[in-house]
């Protein structure tokens, strides 16, 4: 069905062009805001897509999708893409499926095309958090215990909020309601097991994007829930409502690669993020710079890596490749109908570009550590050197990622 769609895209044309001068903390993340920018509808994006457009929609995407609520018992004998993989894989969505199906006959699916919902209702009255710089540790300092590897905050940007959300029921759009006041949002960051990255691509690589939204769903909840048992709003959201990378490098979190995606000086690219809009009052945290940029000038490990050729070379521009890209950002962007076509090709997200990327380090080990200090250096291109001499990125196999029986 297309019921509505081509008139709610037309409300959307009309509301969603506003006109945008170029702000200075916009190129210091990464990307450049015109005048001719226009806000995303989440009709667009290339998942929703898939549902309904027959541009991206086919038999093969049916499966992809189908196959995240069971394991398969055939798919394909390679090592890494067998049932005890898919079954692992499964295992970590459970959470964030759990969610997200919970409400499915209400045309919700909590996480991805709506905000999480299942929270009770708050304090009546607001609790005094003291000075916003005071409020926003101890909102950050409860986000870690709880279990968040990233924590950063900043200010409401209805640039990045979606006209509409999708609706599964009409293959179509439908309203995206904030309530009012939400002027700050807390941007959440869950480390991926760089173990099963390193297999990617591998239903096994899965399993880390699987762990890094199911924990994310746990995390938003309990700091949303924690918000509002002090008096405050507060709107738990993964994919939904509103884009997650400007506002994680808004936050300080990481800077933009050429990849589409955020890295971090913490974990690289191996990353997810969620956001919660609250109307606690939060000090904001500022974009950083740690040379991710200058590297990803003179480096092509994603560009050459990526099996779709969904990632083009060259300097950040504002063309798009089709919808599903923002309308007036010049900025490095992805392919995404050439990426999901891979992913239905292999039945599993793909992170070969997350693998290859020389950032995607472990940091907890002083040698990378320095090799982070000399990458935002004038001698970046002796650590993209080393990079590739060494061999780090290399794709594991994946039969080498569980116990041997001897084990």
């Amino acid at each position: 069905m297309h019921t509505g769609k081509g008139d709610a895209a037309k409300r959307a044309k009309t509301r969603r062009r506003i006109p945008v001068a170029i702000d200075a903390s916009d190129i210091s993340c990464g990307f450049e805001v015109g005048n001719d920018f226009e806000r995303f509808s989440q009709i667009d994006d290339v998942f929703a897509r898939s549902r309904y457009d027959p541009v991206v929609h086919s038999e093969r995407s049916e499966l992809f999708f189908s196959t995240y609520r069971k394991p398969l018992t055939e798919w394909r004998a390679a090592k890494g893409f067998q049932q005890n993989d898919y079954a692992f894989r499964n295992a970590t969505w459970h959470v964030a499926d759990v969610f997200a199906e919970m409400h499915e006959s209400r045309d919700r699916r909590d996480g991805f095309l709506d905000p999480l919902s299942m929270l009770r209702d708050g304090a009546s009255e607001q609790v005094d958090l003291g000075t916003p710089t005071a409020a926003a540790a101890m909102i950050k300092h409860a986000a870690r215990t709880a279990g968040a590897d990233l924590v950063g905050v900043t200010a409401y940007d209805h640039r990045w909020t979606y006209t509409e959300r999708f609706s599964v029921k009409a293959s179509g759009a439908k309203p995206n309601d904030l309530p009012d006041g939400l002027n700050h949002v807390i941007v959440i960051g869950q480390a991926m097991d760089a173990t099963l990255i390193e297999t990617s691509p591998s239903a096994l690589s899965g399993a880390a994007t699987g762990m890094g939204y199911s924990q994310d769903a746990v995390v938003l909840l309990t700091i949303a829930q924690y918000l509002r048992n002090l008096g405050y709003q507060a709107v738990p959201s993964m994919n939904d409502t509103a884009l997650a990378v400007p506002y994680a490098i808004q936050a300080g979190l990481g800077e933009y690669g050429k990849h589409g995606l955020v890295i971090t000086p913490e974990f690289g690219t191996s990353v997810r993020f969620g956001k919660i809009f609250t109307d606690a009052p939060l000090a904001h945290d500022r974009p950083i710079s740690f040379g991710v940029k200058e590297m990803c000038e003179i480096c092509s490990a994603c560009v050459t890596g990526c099996p779709s050729k969904a990632i083009p070379d060259g300097a950040p521009t504002a063309e798009r490749h089709n919808r599903s890209n923002l309308q007036g950002v010049t900025k490095w962007s992805i392919d995404g109908e050439k990426c999901f076509s891979y992913w239905t090709k292999i039945n599993n997200d793909c992170s070969i570009c997350v693998r290859v990327c020389p950032f995607t380090r472990d940091y907890t080990s002083a040698k990378n550590r320095l090799w982070l200090r000399l990458a935002g250096s004038p001698l970046r291109r002796l650590a993209l050197w080393l990079d590739r001499r060494e061999g780090r990125g290399a794709r594991r196999q994946a039969a080498t990622w569980w116990p041997s029986p001897s084990e």
